[in-house]
């Protein structure tokens, strides 16, 4: 399980810098800008990165853990939540900042 998590981190943490990169050269110059809609690309692949992530620190904070004890799962859900909750809330800034720029 590792293995795939570990695999599927840094392939979207590929895709995400890819797309970044992309999306920094279209944006500027006399190329026309990037549809809105191609925005979509780094925040799935950042989603990916975040997922992979927690996923391997679920591994090795609680599955490893000889006493699988009910804090370290309090802990993790707790780390887990405001995690996705700041990745969430700053997926909609930039969202709800290109739609009010324009």
């Amino acid at each position: 399980m590792r293995k795939y998590l570990l695999i599927s981190e840094f392939s979207c943490l590929a895709v995400l810098l890819a797309s970044m990169a992309w999306l920094g050269n279209s944006s500027g110059g006399e190329a026309p800008p990037a549809a809105t809609a191609w925005l979509l690309v780094p925040a799935l692949a950042s989603l990916g990165v975040f997922l992979s992530f927690l996923g391997l620190m679920y591994l090795r904070w609680v599955a490893s853990s000889e006493q699988s004890a009910p804090r370290h799962k309090i802990v993790f859900a707790l780390l887990t939540i405001t995690l996705l909750s700041l990745w969430v809330y700053g997926i909609a800034n930039t969202w709800s900042g290109l739609h009010s720029a324009a």
